[in-house]
């Protein structure tokens, strides 16, 4: 804050004239000396004014008892003769009050005061000499101030108050603030912005490197003296490296390959994801950096939790209505399906409501309703699912073909089968008959079936998000094992179609794994091992289309009527989807199943 108004006006008060103080002393009765030593002692004790207006109270109830004290015990008389300093006081005169003529002063011829005889009127006769006194011992001791104190100027200054309103707003430090000390907060305020200015630029600059605005060659190669893996930061390296790898020309450090980048953005991956060096590196290889980063992060979120009606009991209508009805937010699962619905929250457990225990659903992922959909069975035809727990599929094929025909249900698992029982005695399939075979011995058991569906045990490297720990349990002897007993499979279940069905003649053959080799390799062997079957469109409206080359393999050019299914893309489990037709029989030299492996049976 500046200067005030009324000091703007008025300007700066005077300063007091030492001399009109000496006059006053002089009055009092006090010498020069002691007037200019009490002028020093007053310059020395002024710093204590602090402390005098903090015990103001005290002192003021000490210095009224001592004035009192002080007027009692000194005679008028006598102090009206002259002074130990020679001075002869002024003699006053008489003060004659209106209406009283109880007497008067004289004086004889040596100059001595005479008094009325009228000794009642004296206490007033002496009036005027005890007010002379009085006002000499406030000159000493309450101006001038007693010998424990003194007068300051800024006490009376202090004490009036404020007299207008601006001052009131202006603190007395802001108002002695002089050009020195404004020269050093103004010094001081400049050096404060300047900090400030400085770290600004440190903080752009840290930004500019942290978002390459300058274009600087980003430094993505770790430093192998760290210990512990920091997350943000393999994060933040993952981001760059890919960012790197999509304009390497342009980004890349000169002497450093594109696979050096490949292989850090895969030690990263793998230590922040928690894949195993061998299925992390399989995986990345499946995609360009880019969508690879969205394939591994789309694994560690859940895909939807979605219910298929059972036409057999109820509509989708009626039991969303129904399940509305009890809290459950739902909607339909997409135009590609009639009878699916997408779970967004519920009140309700999904596998205890009265709906769910008089089958008119079923829990099941969305990626498992594309097998039986690419399949399409016709009402009284002869089906057979290979590998058919927990159900959902089997049940899925009795409500379109609405219970007519007659459904194999094999699982070569004891335990898995209870639970296929259930579900179909709940969903009220009842044209299903459940064996348990080694699908491979098909079909030596039984065969010449109208369609079969083949869902083969896979890695599940499609549902990562379900499972987690297929990141670390799955290794080469895995993909090994299971590319070979899938493509025994496969071979049985087109042994086992018959290919005169007027109304069928196909195989389905599906897997949750995203990986190549159980996916188009398998369907690669099956048509160069059966040339009587060939690669027909699966019907599904969405979804990519098979590989057909990898890695310097060469698919058939009509591998790209199979579908792939991705989290990061579809929102659904990863999914591989391939029909067959077979269009005449197995030619005899032909061995109808090669010999397994191990005498592991699928899972």
């Amino acid at each position: 804050m500046g200067v005030g108004r009324r000091m703007k006006k008025q300007g700066p008060p005077e300063p007091l004239d030492e001399a009109h103080f000496t006059r006053l002393k002089r009055k009092a009765g006090m010498s020069v000396a002691e007037s200019r030593s009490e002028s020093e002692q007053f310059k020395k004790k002024r710093q204590k004014s602090e402390d005098i207006k903090t015990n103001g109270v005290k002192d003021k109830k000490k210095q009224t008892e001592k004035n009192n004290n002080t007027k009692k015990s000194k005679n008028p008389i006598n102090d009206i003769g002259p002074k130990k300093n020679g001075v002869k006081p002024k003699t006053p005169k008489a003060i004659s009050h209106p209406g009283s003529d109880d007497g008067d002063f004289s004086s004889d011829s040596d100059g001595n005061l005479s008094l009325s005889a009228n000794e009642n009127g004296s206490d007033d006769e002496f009036n005027g000499f005890s007010d002379i006194e009085d006002s000499n011992e406030r000159m000493n001791d309450d101006f001038l101030d007693s010998e424990d104190e003194f007068y300051d100027s800024a006490d009376d200054h202090n004490n009036k108050g404020h007299i207008f309103s601006e001052d009131e707003d202006e603190s007395d430090a802001e108002e002695k603030l002089n050009l020195a000390n404004i020269a050093g907060l103004s010094r001081k305020l400049d050096e404060q912005l300047a900090e400030e200015a400085a770290e600004a630029d440190a903080e752009l600059q840290e930004a500019a490197i942290q978002t390459n605005i300058e274009e600087d060659i980003p430094q993505v190669f770790s430093d192998k003296s760290l210990l512990a893996p920091d997350l943000q930061l393999l994060r933040s390296r993952i981001t760059e490296t890919i960012r790197v790898l999509e304009d390497f020309s342009k980004l890349a450090q000169k002497d450093r390959s594109r696979a050096d980048y490949i292989a850090q953005l895969l030690e990263d991956i793998c230590s922040y994801y928690g894949y195993s060096p061998y299925l992390g590196e399989k995986l990345l290889n499946l995609f360009p950096v880019k969508e690879a980063f969205a394939f591994f992060e789309a694994n560690e979120s859940p895909r939807p939790v979605v219910i298929r009606t059972n036409t057999l009991r109820t509509h989708r209508r009626d039991l969303a209505q129904s399940l509305m009805n009890r809290g459950v937010t739902l909607e339909p699962v997409g135009k590609w399906s009639k009878v699916g619905l997408q779970i967004f929250e519920s009140n309700v457990p999904l596998g205890a409501t009265p709906e769910y225990l008089a089958g008119h659903y079923i829990l099941q992922a969305a990626s498992s309703f594309l097998p039986v959909m690419a399949l399409a069975p016709q009402e009284h035809e002869r089906i057979l699912d290979m590998a058919a727990a927990p159900g959902g599929k089997t049940t899925h094929i009795a409500a379109l073909i609405k219970n007519t025909g007659i459904i194999f249900a094999n699982d070569s698992n004891k335990a898995r089968a209870k639970g296929l029982i259930g579900n179909i005695h709940r969903m009220g399939a009842k044209n299903v008959i459940v064996c348990n075979h080694d699908a491979r011995s098909f079909p030596k058991v039984i065969g010449g079936f109208d369609r079969v569906l083949l869902d083969a045990p896979c890695s599940g490297t499609g549902v990562i998000a379900k499972d987690p720990s297929v990141k670390t349990n799955k290794d080469n002897i895995d993909f090994l094992r299971l590319p070979h007993l899938q493509k025994q499979l496969l071979l049985a279940a087109i042994d086992s179609v018959d290919h005169g069905s007027k109304t069928g003649g196909y195989i389905v053959y599906s897997t949750c794994s995203v990986t190549v080799e159980e996916n188009e390799g398998v369907v690669q062997y099956a048509l160069k091992k059966r040339p009587n079957v060939k690669l027909v469109d699966t019907g599904l409206v969405f979804g990519r289309e098979g590989f057909t080359a990898y890695r310097g393999k060469k698919f058939d050019a009509k591998m790209t009527m199979t579908r792939r299914y991705y989290p990061h893309v579809h929102n659904v489990d990863g999914f591989f989807v391939a029909k067959l037709r077979k269009i005449g029989p197995t030619p005899k030299t032909t061995n109808t199943i090669d010999k397994p492996l191990d005498k592991e049976t699928p899972s």
